[in-house]
């Protein structure tokens, strides 16, 4: 599983990639300017991101200036999620969540540990006229669910690197030293999952595979690739996760 992970991540960086170094420089400076500029900015905009018109608040991640988002929606869109139970693990502006709806999914429920995120979520679903079948939670993962809630599918993009957040508005793209802030994810959602339930995560090629495939390999979880996007200096791996 590790290798798995490790492997696909260096597969998927396009073969023009800049060396390391210069890499990580420029991802130093993308997150500076990310970081301050869009994720600390203290205005609420609207933007149009896969057909939905958002209200991303303040410290909210911004599903224009970030391309995963668009990325995950698309894909999301794709799946048949006619009468069946989601759960969205990290929601910001509920965009993925809002898919989910879109692709008929019974019922949704958002979860973000921003109170920004879970406000503007709400009011994105009532917006699109989702507000019936999609339910906004604030809280640390899945800790603030109900007891044996159970999914059919369960989606996350969760913060992509292991360095300490700032601050709340940081916690989407820093998940903390070894990834402290999302390491009960995978047993939470292995627990919360319903029986041939599938799980679909979203990372960077330059997350930390190797330490994030062990935790999925705890959980009792196999994986395979089912999507890629290359970006500058990156590549967007999503994997669908099913009980091992």
């Amino acid at each position: 599983m590790v290798a798995s992970f490790e492997d696909t991540g260096r597969r998927a960086v396009r073969s023009s990639a800049a060396p390391e170094l210069a890499r990580r420089a420029l991802r130093r400076a993308i997150h500076f300017a990310s970081y301050n500029f869009v994720l600390n900015r203290r205005s609420t905009r609207t933007v149009r991101a896969d057909g939905f018109r958002l209200v991303v608040r303040p410290t909210v991640f911004h599903p224009r200036y970030f391309v995963a988002s668009e990325y995950f929606s698309r894909f999301v869109t794709q799946l048949n999620l006619r009468d069946l139970n989601v759960l969205d693990v990290g929601t910001g502006t509920g965009i993925i969540a809002l898919s989910a709806a879109r692709a008929g999914a019974a019922n949704v429920v958002a979860v973000d540990i921003n109170p920004n995120a879970a406000l503007s979520a709400r009011e994105n679903a009532l917006a699109h006229g989702f507000a019936d079948r999609m339910s906004v939670v604030c809280g640390d993962l899945l800790s603030a669910l109900a007891p044996k809630a159970a999914f059919d599918v369960i989606l996350s993009n969760p913060p992509f690197f292991p360095e300490e957040p700032i601050d709340v508005a940081d916690r989407a793209w820093h998940a903390g030293p070894g990834y402290r802030d999302i390491k009960a994810l995978f047993e939470q959602a292995r627990q919360c999952l319903a029986p041939g339930g599938r799980f679909y995560l979203l990372l960077s090629s330059d997350s930390d595979l190797g330490l994030i495939g062990s935790l999925i390999e705890q959980a009792k979880f196999r994986a395979r690739l089912v999507g890629r996007k290359s970006l500058l200096i990156e590549s967007l791996v999503l994997f669908e996760l099913r009980q091992a």
